[in-house]
This record gives C-alpha cells, structure tokens and sequence, in this order.
C-alpha cells in the first residue's frame, strides 16, 4: 500500500514538473509601453509635453551639423505653444515617434530646480533625513558637470501681476548649462527632458522619484540645494571647464 502512495506521488510530481514546463513564460514589459506609461502618468500631473530630439549613436537626431545640445532640445521652435497635457495627443505621439524623447515646457505649472549630480544627491540624502517633503525628481546621465539631478517643484512663475514672473534669463537658458554650473531655475521661458529620454553614448534621463510625488514649494529646498552646490563648487575634484 505505502509502495502504491508512492507511486502516485511520483506520478503527480511527474505531471507538475511537465505542467511547470509547458507553462508560459512571462513575456518581457515593452519598453514602448512603458515609456508611453511613463510620459503619461507626467501629463496626468499637469505638466505639459512636446516632443524632443533623440540620439542617433553619439549625434543628434536633428540636422543641425554640431549640434550643440543633442537629443536635448525640442523638435520644434513652437513648442511652448505645442506642449499639451492632452492624453490623446501625448499617445499620438509617442507611438508615431518611438524614438523621440520628450521635453516638459517649466513656468507654467511647475519648475525644475536643476544641480549638479553629486550636490543633487547630497541634497536629497539631507532632505529626506530632515523629513521635508521632496516631489519628483531626475537623474540625466553624463560625465563631469553633464551629469544632473532634477527637482521638480511647483511654479513661482505665474503670479497674480504677469508682469511679475521670473524669466528664464533669472539663471540661464538650457543651451548654456557648462556656464552654469551651480543650481539653475527653470521657469518661465525654459524646459527640461522628461524621463525616460535617451542621450548619446548609451547615457539616459530616468525618475530617482516618480510623479507619485505631490509638487513642493521650491523654497523649501532651494537652501539645502544651494549649500550642497556651494560645498559641491569648493571641492577640489570639481573643477569648472575654461572658457576663454
């Protein structure tokens, strides 16, 4: 009796291992799902998307020759009155260009506190031991004071009185970000690249914190932000590009 229990417990085992194999496998996410997940989910939050160029192996996907930005700017030169929160045309979009990488239009609904890579993540380290509340935030990929990290944050850039706001011009526009190396403020007149977006030499914008995140009041990071890229800007190891 015990050899037959035997048996048929083999037998089970047997047909369980057969069944495990036949089972299929999980397929892998599609990235293209996935980004048109993503570029969603930052339109659902308000704020607003255009299309942007991409990288093609170390150049730009645009037909500038050198370009100076590549896969960094927008397609277009109307694109502060081209970028949409409209989910249909975000869709459109990002399933009629694969490949386009995205930029967000600052200023209107929220702005971008943008520093340096390290001074970045010490700030956030601080932050977040401090219990002030952070809102979504960006790593962009590169080497030297190319490598950034975004804080995203609500707009102080539309007041009651427009004749108030802060251009971009306060810091600088995003062509000329090897001049500015400390904290820059992307406001009105600016924009950023929204993850996930490409960069040449395999290097990539991506969410170290999603936009799960509510939008903060930039001024209650802009202190802590501001004295890690000070500490940041007297490190020996960082030294600034010349321009002569």
């Amino acid at each position: 009796m015990g050899s037959e229990s035997g048996r048929v417990k083999r037998g089970e085992q047997s047909r369980i291992s057969q069944w495990l194999r036949r089972r299929p496998k999980s397929a892998p996410e599609d990235p293209g799902r996935v980004r048109e997940a993503l570029l969603l989910s930052v339109a659902a939050a308000g704020l607003p998307l255009a299309p942007a160029a991409h990288p093609v192996g170390y150049r730009c996907s645009c037909d500038r020759i050198g370009c100076p930005t590549p896969a960094r700017h927008p397609l277009s030169f109307a694109w502060q009155t081209q970028s949409t929160t409209d989910r249909a045309q975000v869709e459109r979009w990002a399933r009629n260009e694969p490949q386009a990488n995205f930029i967000t239009a600052t200023g209107m609904v929220h702005d971008v506190l943008d520093v340096p890579l390290e001074a970045g993540a010490k700030a956030l380290e601080r932050l977040l031991a401090a219990g002030i509340d952070v809102g979504p935030v960006a790593e962009s990929g590169g080497t030297g004071d190319e490598a950034r990290m975004l804080f995203f944050t609500a707009t102080r850039g539309t007041p009651e009185d427009e004749d108030e706001w802060w251009p971009c011009e306060l810091d600088c526009h995003p062509e000329t970000m090897d001049e500015h190396p400390g904290l820059r403020w992307h406001c009105r007149g600016s924009y950023v690249l929204v993850p996930p977006a490409a960069l040449p030499g395999d290097r990539a914008v991506t969410w170290v914190r999603g936009m799960e995140h509510p939008l903060p009041d930039p001024l209650t990071l802009l202190e802590t932000l501001t004295d890690a890229c000070a500490a940041h800007a007297t490190t020996p190891a960082a030294a600034w590009p010349l321009h002569h």
